[in-house]
């Protein structure tokens, strides 16, 4: 539906009247609608899910599917290739024309998906720059030249995404505070797509998004299978030793403050899966929307010095190596019963870009709780 001429045009459009001259488009999904053929819809049946509430896949006659993101009630309408764009379809819906071959990836937690689904080279646009990736093979198409970056969220670069034609953009909910990119890319006739994985209440209900980029790459069976592994653990975990044990996960911010997860986050429901207690048990504020919580270091002392086990969070300051290291990013740290007991772990510095090792985390929750042998870690090591 966008033919080398409608690229080259609006190139040209771009060169004329600049990036910020741009506005009052209409919407891809709209103009999609007028060029309809007489081709009505025809609900087969719709994808089950175990455990994630903020997506649904449907399906119809001849390969059409209805992909819809829930917190924000968009919905994408997969047409195979060669078939007609259905008639009667309402204003808000987005085409997306199969085969999908250049996407623009900002989500980074969803690169983990795509290379479980061996479905990456479905990714042409990269949000993230190839030093900055811990995925293996997203580093590997960008070093070949599969895979190229086109700007962060913020600022992408909509020359170079027109004139290759990018079909979809993948975003993570920063997007949210940059809505006239939204407005910008979808006036180029590229839908947008928000990633809403981080919305799940159930860990695995993260890792079923999976099963959504199936849906969106036509790899549904490797979706299942790779989810399947994801709860054959949780499924051994269960089964296990409850120890009640508590751990506080936390991150010491630039300023000195203490980042917690609230107790509604994935992580704290991780360490209840595992066998143990997350120290903050009843720490929410429901008004802030986030997943964590900063709080001054003499709260932190009160609520967690006699944490049974303690994690830091590495995913954003790169972490650290040694027990001594973390005392001094806060000294007060070394009256805590977990440093005294030397039970002080790290997380490795690519777990938030392995969603698709949730799993993984949890039998290394377990691990730690019980005693194990620590040389099974995968995504946690020991602070000595």
């Amino acid at each position: 539906m966008r033919s080398g001429r409608n690229r080259r045009k609006w190139i040209y459009v771009l060169l004329l009247m600049g990036l910020l001259g741009l506005s009052g488009c209409g919407s891809p999904s709209s103009a999609s609608v007028e060029m309809s053929s007489q081709t009505e819809l025809v609900k087969t049946g719709s994808m089950e899910l175990q455990y994630a509430e903020n997506f649904a896949v449907d399906y119809y006659e001849d390969g059409y599917k209805m992909l819809t993101t829930l917190p924000d009630s968009k919905r994408y309408l997969l047409v195979p290739e060669g078939q007609p764009v259905p008639r009667g379809l309402d204003e808000d819906v987005s085409i997306l024309q199969e085969p999908l071959q250049n996407i623009y990836l900002v989500a980074s937690g969803a690169m983990d998906m795509f290379a479980s689904l061996d479905a990456v080279d479905q990714i042409r646009f990269s949000g993230q720059k190839q030093e900055n990736w811990y995925i293996q093979t997203a580093k590997d198409a960008m070093a070949a030249g599969d895979m190229i970056y086109a700007g962060k969220y913020s600022k992408p670069d909509y020359e170079l995404l027109v004139s290759e034609g990018c079909d979809l953009a993948i975003e993570n909910r920063m997007i949210t505070h940059s809505p006239e990119v939204v407005e910008m890319l979808q006036s180029f006739d590229i839908p947008v797509m928000i990633e809403y994985s981080s919305y799940e209440q159930h860990p695995l209900g993260k890792v079923e998004w999976v099963k959504f980029f199936g849906a969106l790459t036509g790899k549904e069976a490797e979706a299942e299978e790779a989810f399947a592994e994801q709860t054959e653990i949780l499924e051994e975990v269960e089964s296990g030793e409850k120890t009640g044990k508590t751990i506080a996960f936390f991150y010491v911010t630039s300023n000195g403050l203490i980042q917690v997860r609230q107790s509604t986050d994935y992580i704290p429901k991780l360490i209840e899966l595992a066998g143990g207690r997350y120290i903050f048990e009843d720490l929410e504020d429901s008004g802030s929307g986030r997943s964590t919580l900063n709080m001054q270091v003499e709260d932190f002392y009160a609520g967690a010095k006699d944490a049974d086990i303690l994690i830091y969070n590495s995913s954003i300051d790169g972490g650290v190596t040694t027990l001594d290291e973390l005392i001094g990013k806060c000294n007060i740290l070394k009256d805590f019963k977990a440093v005294q007991e030397g039970q002080v772990y790290c997380t490795t510095n690519d777990m938030y870009q392995q969603s698709m090792a949730i799993g993984y985390l949890l039998q290394d929750m377990h691990t730690v709780l019980t005693d194990d042998d620590t040389a099974k870690l995968r995504y946690l090591f020991l602070l000595q």
